[in-house]
């Protein structure tokens, strides 16, 4: 029988990212989510398939938050931007952003999110989205903008796709919640997976409340 984690419950998801869009997209869903970001080393060895990275981080991130939190689901994420095999992670500098964006210009690359999830049991579930993305051929001019906008810093691939940075795209083919940082499918399915209610059963409880 799916648990019920409607907010009178009181057993929020442990949200083990401090992103705050993929908060936002679970409390859309219903969620009731308590942030606990892990701190870990999110490198990656030159020769791991960036798929297995993503996830292999992910996991290790919902380790890190259930420790001592065995009554609350732990959720977990981690995004990556591929381009031709190159990991392209958040950029410091806007030398940095802009080096990244000349390289997307016009070209498709491939949005990965591994996703982990730690139920009450103590069991790992994990999985991973993928999306593909093709940007707009922008001039110069446009993608020094963009940066100078500041949007860039805190995202993969120095562009995120829910704001401004959706004027870069041309197309996508996948989950477009994937590139904002969380296959809200696969989270979901993995939620399931470990017993806990739909999402759409949660903002159901919700209304009723």
């Amino acid at each position: 029988m799916a648990e019920s984690m409607s907010p009178g419950g009181g057993r929020p998801l442990l949200l083990a990212s401090a992103s705050p869009r993929r908060a936002e997209l679970l409390e859309r869903l219903g969620w009731t989510v308590a942030v606990q970001p892990a701190g870990i080393d999110e490198s990656t060895a030159p020769t791991e398939a960036p798929v297995d990275a993503a996830v292999r981080l992910a996991r290790v991130k919902a380790e890190q938050v259930a420790a001592g939190n065995t009554l609350r689901p732990v959720l977990a994420a981690d995004t990556m931007v591929i381009w031709r095999e190159e990991l392209l992670g958040k950029p410091v500098e806007r030398s940095e952003a802009l080096a990244m964006l000349r390289r997307l210009n016009g070209a498709e690359h491939r949005v990965v999110t591994g996703v982990a999830v730690i139920g009450a049991d103590g069991r790992m579930r994990s999985d991973y989205g993928e999306t593909l993305v093709r940007f707009r051929h922008l001039p110069e001019a446009a993608l020094a903008a963009y940066v100078a906008s500041g949007e860039p810093f805190d995202k993969a691939g120095a562009y995120g796709i829910q704001a401004l940075g959706g004027l870069l795209v041309e197309s996508l083919s996948g989950c477009f919640y994937n590139v904002v940082g969380l296959p809200l499918a696969v989270a979901s399915r993995l939620l399931e997976q470990a017993g806990y209610s739909l999402a759409w059963q949660l903002a159901a409880g919700r209304s009723e409340a």
